[in-house]
């Protein structure tokens, strides 16, 4: 049956794929709208499953925080190319699935994906884009931090962000120090709040590397556990948050800085997500 460009021009609208793609469903599908619909998810899924194994090192990073700022949702969506991070169709699906993350709580990606959207699930309407644009796309995390005050940061390309629970806000406005340890977390990647925070597991290595070191060194047997514990104490001064020196100010380590903007000022703890690690 001949097939009109109105005809062509609703399926696109109700589903976003290409002109060429509802031409064909509906050739196929003898004009009806439901069969064409499915025809175009299939697509997609064939299109998803033939690029399963390809990696999704670009994307963009959503984030929601409620309006009380106690609550704080982020979710990255990656894709392959920057240039598909960039599209619209991209960023609305993006912030779709935040709005109901945030409205949700969701435990997993997982469970995140069979939350509805509209008709579809958020993993069906992530298939029927990836038919449409022809590269995988995938939630690539998913974060939901709680407490007294949430800052939320979201790093330049919008590939990364931060999110910091904040404790002792009471007295003070104390967004702007917020950020400011947000971006301190983006640039320093540290691993934990404070040193109690630190793995058992990074620990002990960081403990075994010392002592192979001061062996190597040749230095006496009786000072090797010394020796490591020295080093155990400069990677807690390098790699915890509290512990850092502040790059706004290598004077203080953060913790003193966030004590000197409102007594009692301190990180609970915080989140650090990234599209492209």
């Amino acid at each position: 049956m001949a097939i009109t460009a109105q005809e062509v021009n609703k399926l696109r609208q109700m589903t976003g794929a290409g002109m060429m793609d509802c031409k064909k469903a509906l050739v196929e599908s003898d004009g009806d709208f439901d069969k064409a619909i499915e025809i175009l998810r299939k697509k997609g899924q064939k299109v998803s499953e033939k690029r399963a194994g390809r990696q999704t090192n670009e994307g963009s990073v959503f984030v929601q925080t409620n309006d009380d700022e106690t609550i704080s949702v982020v979710v990255g969506l990656g894709c392959e190319t920057d240039f598909v991070a960039k599209n619209e169709d991209f960023k609305n699906l993006g912030n779709e699935i935040l709005k109901i993350a945030a409205d949700a709580h969701p435990g997993s990606v997982d469970e995140l994906k069979t939350l509805k959207n509209g008709d579809l699930t958020i993993g069906e309407k992530i298939t029927e884009l990836v038919g449409k644009i022809g590269e995988k796309i995938d939630i690539v995390a998913l974060e939901i931090l709680e407490g007294e005050k949430v800052v939320p940061y979201i790093h330049a390309g919008s590939k990364l962000s931060v999110l910091v629970a904040l404790k002792g806000t009471e007295g003070t406005d104390v967004a702007a120090a917020g950020r400011d340890v947000a971006m301190q977390i983006a640039a320093m990647r540290p691993v934990a709040v404070d040193k109690d925070g630190v793995d058992t597991a990074i620990v002990e290595k960081e403990l075994k590397i010392g002592r192979e070191q001061a062996i190597a060194e040749g230095k006496p047997e009786h000072i090797i556990d010394k020796i490591a514990e020295g080093k155990l104490n400069k990677f807690y001064k390098e790699n915890t948050l509290l512990n850092q020196a502040f790059v706004k100010d290598n004077s203080m380590t953060v913790g003193k800085y966030l004590d000197s903007v409102n007594k009692g000022l301190t990180v609970e703890t915080f989140k650090r997500v990234s599209v492209n690690q």
